[in-house]
């Protein structure tokens, strides 16, 4: 196939050239898939799976394109493309491939995590960090993510975490990970992503991806631009939305772009000498930034650049002017005869990519507005996660307008629930996005960007559109389909996403026909609670959780049934400290409301019994070690008139905490 560009072919052409001997193919399609987490990659399989994505054959090497002579085109066959890795990204893939969906993820880094990767190293703040809003730490993946790099990373290493997103991923038999890939064109037919490509210049790859569905969580809305998705750029006039917090009139104006430095004190005087293209920093340009004494180990978010610039296409120069900043600032704090205690200090690292707070959103059938956020609007039937990071305004002009303050912030009263509809494309019918270019206004971005709101918008659209697949609906179809959309809502619940004023109530559920005991309980803690639907309480409530003091020999709490029943997993949701933050952080100070360890309320040491009819007590669990909140245990299928859990340890708490219990056949 020629074209008039010279014998070289566009990108639609490109996309639209059937594979043939061309190009070399691997089909990970999933036909009738089924819900429930995979068992994980052997190192094999692993292996395996990276042999089929970089072909080591000669002759396959030798297939080229004509449009690319130097590139060997790979052809790819998925559920869902997950464009993009960051916290949105990486839950996406997860959820969805736990529910069932077979997932290529592309992520254009080297690493994972977007602006929570050693690249960049901003910290996860979410509903509960710094908002006064302690229990409302947000559940599902990104507690997972967040309570094994708590307890496998207490010396707080950046590429450690890195190394966690990465080893789940790989490991989660579903998932296929392709890093250092950038998405470049999409193949739209009938108002649906047919096809995407995308182009690895280190390994001279070029992926061309045939997906049922696609999710772009890139936070630039890359796949939705080449998809011809609708985008909005900057901020909305007040009238648009009747926000009172929005400026008069519309503009393009963006939240700027930060760099990030590390630093320590190495005990000995240190020398510092600023590249001559730094800036000169006074107190005049201060005015409203502390530098601190003594705590210059982690940079300032507050050194942020080029919101009155395009974000996307002005990267190169954001980068250079947050750069002059950061060495014209350190120099400041070295060299002014300023802050004397800094002496024995010097930077370990500078961050060399930009952490971009804003560029494009993409238009979904709702778009998130002030109004929402703040309860003033109808509750949503469709919600599927929570935001509540205040309405958080940065001045475009950033660090070049000393005079006014680097941020307004708002806090607001509640938790606001996200619903599905702005986790989807108004008009590319099969197209999924999470982060910080969801369906939103400028004012309600201004909170929804935070990354830990990001992954749990991600774990929804994930999920929705594993549901999607399973029963081939358009996301749109998802939410007309109150049934289906209701399954969504109790899946997400089920996976410990954690949804405003929504109850679990899963049919399939066969806890919810028991009723508890316990050994003992505490006052107000009542071994019911486990089966309420609720998994979380506010600060120092325990009406939603069973508690119990630990004796010598441990505490034990029993479901029991009117008649046996068959099960073949058990789920349990132990307490993680909700109450307390929880994230990857390089500042002390926030680091000191946090233990960097398993948490001690969860519950450590257990084992699972179950009461045959005859009376016979068989062991279907045991666990050491523990220091998740969710737990799952599949065995073989048994016949039980009772399920007892038999609490043997804790991480260092005094009782026996349990938020939930469920049991399926």
């Amino acid at each position: 196939m020629k074209s008039d560009r010279g014998g070289r072919l566009g990108r639609r052409e490109f996309l639209a050239t059937a594979a043939g001997a061309s190009a070399y193919s691997l089909f990970v399609f999933a036909d009738g898939a089924t819900a429930g987490a995979g068992e994980g990659r052997t190192p094999e399989q692993i292996r395996g799976a990276f042999e089929a994505i970089a072909p080591v054959d000669p002759e396959a090497v030798k297939r080229r394109f004509d449009g690319e002579p130097h590139m060997t085109l790979v052809d790819l066959e998925c559920d869902l493309l997950v464009a993009g890795g960051g916290p949105a990204g990486v839950c996406a893939a997860l959820a969805a491939a736990r529910n069932g969906a077979k997932v290529v993820l592309v992520q254009d880094r080297s690493r994972l995590g977007g602006n929570s990767s050693s690249e960049v190293k901003m910290h996860i703040v979410g509903a509960n960090m710094h908002t006064g809003r302690p229990g409302w730490r947000e559940g599902g993946i990104i507690e997972e993510l967040r309570l094994d790099d708590a307890a496998n990373n207490p010396q707080r290493s950046w590429e450690l975490w890195d190394l966690l997103l990465y080893d789940k991923l790989i490991s989660e038999p579903n998932v296929t990970l392709i890093l250092d890939t950038a998405v470049c064109a999409a193949d739209v037919k009938d108002g649906r992503i047919a096809r995407v490509l995308a182009r690895c210049d280190k390994s001279e790859h070029l992926y061309r991806i045939t997906c049922r569905y696609a999710a772009d969580c890139t936070g630039d809305s890359r796949l939705a631009v080449e998809a011809g998705a609708t985008i909005r750029w900057g901020h909305e006039g007040r009238g648009e939305f009747q926000e009172s917090l929005a400026p008069a009139e519309a503009s393009r104006e963006t939240l700027g772009s930060s760099v990030l430095f590390t630093a320590r004190d190495y005990g000995r005087p240190m020398p510092y000498r600023a590249p001559a293209w730094a800036r000169k920093i006074g107190p005049e340009q201060l005015k409203h930034r502390g530098i601190g004494k003594k705590a210059w180990e982690y940079g300032y978010w507050w050194i942020e650049w080029g919101g009155g610039l395009d974000t996307v296409r002005d990267n190169e120069r954001i980068r250079f002017e947050l750069l002059s900043i950061v060495t014209g600032v350190w120099d400041h704090i070295k060299n002014s005869g300023q802050y004397p205690e800094s002496a024995d200090w010097a930077m370990d690292w500078v961050g060399m990519m930009p952490g971009k707070r804003e560029s494009r959103r993409i238009e979904g059938d709702h778009v998130l507005r002030q109004n929402d956020l703040m309860g003033f609007n109808p509750a949503f039937d469709d919600a599927v996660a929570i935001g509540g990071w205040g309405l958080d305004e940065h001045p475009a002009t950033g660090f070049d307008d000393p005079e006014v303050p680097p941020f307004l912030s708002i806090r607001l009263a509640e938790v606001y629930n996200i619903p599905l509809r702005s986790l989807y494309s108004k008009d590319v019918a099969n197209l999924f996005m999470a982060g910080r270019n969801a369906s939103c206004s400028h004012v309600a971005f201004t909170s929804t960007r935070v990354m830990a709101t990001c992954a749990v918008m991600g774990q929804a659209a994930g999920t929705a559109a594993a549901l999607c697949s399973r029963y081939g609906l358009t996301p749109r179809e998802l939410y007309r389909d109150k049934p289906k959309l209701r399954e969504l809502q109790q899946t997400l619940l089920r996976d410990d996403q954690s949804i405003k004023d929504l109850r679990a109530d899963d049919p399939a559920d066969l806890a919810r026909a028991a009723k508890a005991t316990a050994s003992a309980c505490e006052d107000g803690a009542s071994p019911s609670a486990v089966l309420d639907g609720l998994v979380r309480d506010e600060p120092g409530s325990l009406e939603h959780r069973w508690s119990a003091p630990m004796s010598p020999d441990g505490a034990w709490l029993e479901l029991a049934w009117d008649g046996p029943r068959t099960l073949k997993r058990v789920q349990i949701t132990f307490d993680s400290g909700f109450h307390r933050e929880l994230t990857l952080t390089s500042s002390d100070a926030h680091n000191a409301h946090m233990i960097r360890a398993p948490q001690p309320e969860t519950v450590r040491d257990y084992r699972v019994v179950v009461e045959t009819p005859t009376g016979d007590r068989v062991e279907v669990a045991r666990v050491e070690a523990n220091h998740q909140r969710l737990r799952r245990h599949d065995f073989a299928p048994v016949r039980a008139s009772k399920l007892r859990i038999e609490v043997l340890a804790t991480n260092g708490g005094e009782a026996a905490r349990i938020y939930e219990v469920r049991a399926y056949g």
